[in-house]
């Protein structure tokens, strides 16, 4: 039967073999990425949920603080395993069943982690909810370029910023608040009820707005996968637990494995490029633009991730602010981005990405350059939150055109791979942020308390030194937002067969 609601969709030039891209919206193509966007931010609302309420885990479940930190670790590292995958899982499959893959996986590990009586059960929820999440934003990200006008696809990835960014920036926030008066199983308690509401909806009304097709499964591709991205993140994410002697052999082992695996895998896909039968198609590096988006993006990734983990141990052990008021000073930075994306969205639209791109950068730089210049121990917390704030600023002007230009810089026919692409550059830049400024942070301190200086004093003085670094690290991104080009005017879409 006929949707009615939608604009009839275009056959293919029998002498071209292509599609022209879509230059309105159809009624069930809106209501396809909205589903996808509000069920997008729910599940990545949970990647930075943990961290606020690890102290109150700690002693609840009665475990060690390195133990605790296995349920940010395992949710990562699961996302990293899993979102190279997506690319061949979302060709294969309808958009549909893609959701009420990601969804149900997602209600399922909320479900455990919200009744899970000790720490290995709520382990293992924590698993199976990144699994579901894993699926949520390549398929998001995919439907969005399928079914959007290119004249307008600035605005609608304004809305997957807001997802992006603001969703890991609200996490803090939102379980400090939940902390404050109820205890941490609420955490999945209170996300349950819309993480099933959403799964029913879209199973009953999400439409299919792409064909699937049929791919080859290569299982050493697979394997090399996991053990590469897996490896990667494991290694990073353990090198703040590193005692001060020195890296531990399972760190320094995962990322020897982790590297290794990478160097096969990305061999073995430019082999299985030239067949299309690649799990990720590595040919979405070909557009010059893609490859500086993606760039640029890893480094603000690692900068947002950074800031994340940074800024609530300034506060709570420098400034000596509870969790509670550490959750809201991060607020007004997460709705700025919130309510400047879709400005930035429709800037796009008319502009291009480049004068976005550029003071973008440069917000973010300043913000890290101030947080490393600043933040001493007897600064105000309302430095803390404007620079917070400029940095949010300057991640909002940055994200959109990056997804938007970079995605669209490359063939219809391999958005799945690049929108798995971002995803898996995004959890392991993520990572190596986390990782980079702990690291700094523990090292500076350990020197510092070496020479007697107070706990105060070393935490300051470590966070100012991981934060001196990161600054450091986004100069080069001011230089490669000059690079990055707007994406087609048109593309046009292959046809199914």
């Amino acid at each position: 039967m006929t949707d009615r609601s939608a604009p009839p969709r275009p056959v293919a030039d029998p002498t071209t073999d292509v599609l022209e891209a879509p230059q309105v919206m159809s009624a069930r193509d809106r209501l396809a990425v909205a589903l996808l966007l509000a069920s997008t931010f729910v599940v990545i609302l949970n990647e930075t949920i943990m961290g606020v309420a690890l102290p109150r885990l700690m002693d609840d479940l009665a475990i060690t603080a390195s133990t605790a930190q296995w349920l940010t670790t395992a949710f990562l590292l699961t996302m990293a395993v899993v979102i190279p995958v997506t690319g061949f899982f979302l060709q294969r499959t309808t958009t549909r069943a893609a959701f009420v893959t990601a969804m149900g996986l997602f209600s399922l590990g909320t479900l455990v982690s919200a009744v899970s009586p000790g720490f290995e059960v709520l382990l293992a929820g924590r698993v199976v909810q990144a699994m579901g999440t894993a699926v949520m934003l390549p398929l998001l990200m995919t439907t969005v370029m399928t079914v959007t006008p290119p004249a307008s696809r600035g605005r609608t990835m304004g809305n997957i910023s807001i997802v992006i960014s603001v969703a890991p920036a609200l996490g803090p926030t939102i379980s400090g608040l939940i902390l404050s008066v109820l205890d941490w199983r609420w955490m999945f308690g209170l996300v349950l009820p819309i993480a099933l509401a959403a799964l029913a909806l879209g199973a009953r009304r999400l439409p299919n707005v792409s064909e699937p097709r049929w791919a080859r499964v290569d299982v050493p591709s697979i394997l090399l996968s996991a053990v590469a991205f897996g490896g990667l993140v494991l290694g990073m994410s353990r090198i703040g637990e590193v005692a001060q002697g020195g890296v531990r052999p399972v760190t320094g082992g995962a990322l020897v494995a982790g590297a290794a695996a990478l160097t096969l895998f990305v061999a073995r896909q430019l082999r299985l490029q030239r067949t299309d039968d690649a799990l990720l198609d590595l040919r979405t590096f070909r557009s010059r633009t893609f490859a500086v988006g993606v760039g640029i993006m890893a480094v603000m990734m690692m900068s947002l991730f950074g800031v994340i983990i940074m800024l609530p141990i300034y506060a709570q052990d420098v400034l000596g602010v509870d969790t509670l008021r550490t959750g809201l000073m991060l607020l007004p930075g997460g709705l700025l981005m919130g309510l400047l994306a879709p400005v930035v969205g429709r800037a796009y639209d008319r502009v291009g990405p480049r004068p976005l791109l550029v003071p973008g950068t440069v917000l973010v730089s300043a913000a890290t350059w101030g947080m490393a210049l600043l933040l001493g121990v007897d600064a105000s917390p309302w430095l803390l939150v404007a620079l917070h704030m400029t940095m949010s600023a300057g991640l909002a002007l940055v994200f959109t055109p990056l997804f938007t230009s970079a995605l669209g810089s490359v063939p219809p026919q391999r958005y799945s791979h690049g929108s798995a692409v971002i995803g898996t550059v995004q959890q392991v830049a993520g990572a190596a942020g986390t990782a980079l400024f702990v690291t700094i942070l523990t090292a500076t301190m350990a020197g510092l308390a070496a020479d007697g200086a107070s706990d105060a004093v070393a935490t300051a003085g470590g966070v100012r030194a991981a934060f001196l670094v990161g600054a450091v690290i986004t100069l080069p991104a001011i230089v490669a937002a000059f690079a990055v080009r707007p994406a087609p005017a048109g593309a046009a879409v292959p046809a199914h067969h």
